[in-house]
């Protein structure tokens, strides 16, 4: 058996970090620099949150621009990665008996994209996403990491794309370097301590910690996929956070590591 793939969990922030060069995606480069190079790729977005669990199975997913009011420049960027419908297989396979989708026409949304395009620019590895399935609660999500845990060994990077904070209501447009707000920093600096500690259960337990858990994760939508990561945690592996910073003062950046 080869050396286990490491679990990424990334803050993706605005679309625009696609076509920019900052601290977050100098980061992105160098943990991409960092493991081995994948079979393919497994991803947790945050923007594929339906009713029901679905696996993406085209050969040649499209990326899609799921957004609006941004420059043209970003419209045109584009990630021909290919798809595996093989990988998508063995993804049902593992998560059976739940019912799981295979989509032979769903791309690839800029949660993917965003990040992927600095860790993999050549887009020569395959790319799979998994979707969150809205009707089910955050149990259900960290148990469907656990399940996924054989795909680490054959050399599938699983990444989960969201924030762990996320709110968009109190966000500072405009603003460059705005202020973190207080229950932003309290409740990061709290799910860091949880996942240092190997209290996932914790975080699945999100919405019991209280007024800040309600601002810093008023959908569950960008917060969920860091629980599939959490999941896929073994025995004494070490968490790290190779990317840290609130942007806007309500969402944050932080990326975790698991292996």
């Amino acid at each position: 058996m080869g050396k286990v793939m490491p679990v990424v969990f990334f803050g993706h922030g605005n679309p625009m970090n696609a076509l920019q060069t900052n601290v977050y995606t100098e980061s992105w480069r160098q943990f991409a620099q960092s493991i081995p190079r994948p079979k393919a790729i497994l991803v947790i977005s945050a923007h594929r949150y339906i009713p029901g669990t679905a696996v993406t199975g085209s050969p040649f997913p499209k990326t899609i621009h799921d957004f609006r009011g941004f420059p043209p420049e970003l419209y045109n960027v584009t990630y021909p990665a290919p798809g595996s419908p093989e990988l998508a297989r063995e993804v049902q396979k593992l998560l059976a008996p739940l019912r799981v989708s295979f989509d032979e026409h769903r791309g690839l949304d800029h949660e993917s994209w965003s990040v992927l395009c600095h860790l993999f620019p050549e887009a020569d590895i395959a790319v799979v996403q998994l979707s969150i399935d809205e009707t089910m609660g955050s149990e259900f999500h960290y148990e469907t990491g656990k399940l996924l845990q054989p795909l680490r060994d054959d050399g599938i990077l699983i990444v989960g794309s969201g924030n762990l904070v996320h709110n968009l209501h109190a966000y500072a447009w405009g603003i460059e370097n705005a202020q973190p707000f207080d229950w932003a920093v309290r409740f990061e600096q709290s799910a860091r301590k949880f996942m240092v500690e190997g209290r996932y259960r914790e975080l699945v337990s999100y919405r019991s910690m209280g007024n800040d858990a309600k601002l810093a994760v008023p959908t569950p939508d960008h917060f969920l996929p860091l629980l599939y990561i959490l999941g896929l945690r073994r025995k004494n592996e070490r968490v790290s956070f190779p990317v840290e910073g609130i942007k806007g003062g309500s969402l944050s950046m932080l990326s975790v590591r698991i292996g």
